[in-house]
């Protein structure tokens, strides 16, 4: 399979490995000193784009994979009040668009469970909730895209919560607040936390590697392709 990396940093490097140990390879290589060239992919010369950059580029990366009709994995994160418009563009273009705020299996895993936990202790009132993330002092976005899709995966059970807010000691009882840090090269650790007064349940994910991540990504771009619509993790590992 041919595979164009769009952001070659520390994850774009990473995949690359992981591609070429799967016998992919690469279409191309676009980062920021060559985002013109991006054009000049298309379906003749790739059959799936994997992009992992920033917030600020993201949406025009993957539109313009859309309308060169390569179907595209992203992984970039903190630009999600775009999703719409994206979502409409894969309507109209019949394209194919993967996203996910983790491609870890492990924190997929971690997502589904969390959810099931919310839904049983939404019930008991005395224990508070909060989200706890922290991440490498590199990681431009804050909360983390992970620190979100936790959150509202707990929102959707906890009906009085309104919102989730960031670093907020005070955040009221309608609120869920998502405390970030920012320490050394940690990867990523993610921390649901229930404490009362007698007690404190917690579930938790550390990520020791990138490669994990790496892996599920390269297994998204493995299984986009010859598919239209709008996808995510829950439907690449059927939860």
């Amino acid at each position: 399979m041919r595979i164009l990396l769009i952001g070659y940093g520390k994850m774009g490097k990473t995949i690359e490995n992981i591609a070429l140990q799967k016998g992919h390879q690469i279409a191309g290589i676009i980062d920021l000193n060559n985002r013109d060239s991006l054009q000049q992919y298309n379906s003749s010369n790739t059959d799936v784009a994997i992009e992992f950059t920033h917030p600020e580029s993201a949406p025009a990366n993957i539109k313009a994979c859309l309308a060169n009709k390569i179907p595209v994995v992203c992984g970039s994160t903190g630009w999600l009040e775009h999703l719409p418009e994206i979502r409409q563009m894969v309507q109209e273009t019949g394209g194919s668009f993967f996203y996910a705020s983790n491609y870890s299996v492990g924190v997929n895993l971690f997502f589904h469970f969390n959810e099931y936990i919310a839904s049983k202790m939404q019930a008991y009132q005395d224990f508070k909730v909060e989200v706890i993330e922290v991440h490498h002092t590199q990681k431009a976005d804050k909360p983390s895209g992970t620190g979100i899709s936790t959150a509202e995966g707990i929102l959707e059970h906890y009906s009085w919560k309104e919102k989730w807010v960031n670093d907020a000691p005070a955040a009221g009882d309608n609120e869920l607040n998502i405390i970030s840090e920012r320490i050394g090269d940690v990867v990523g650790l993610h921390e649901v936390r229930y404490t009362s007064e007698h007690d404190t349940i917690q579930l938790s994910h550390n990520a020791h590697s990138r490669i994990g991540f790496a892996e599920g990504a390269v297994m998204a771009a493995e299984w986009l392709p010859g598919k239209q619509g709008v996808y995510g993790m829950k439907d690449l590992l059927n939860l």
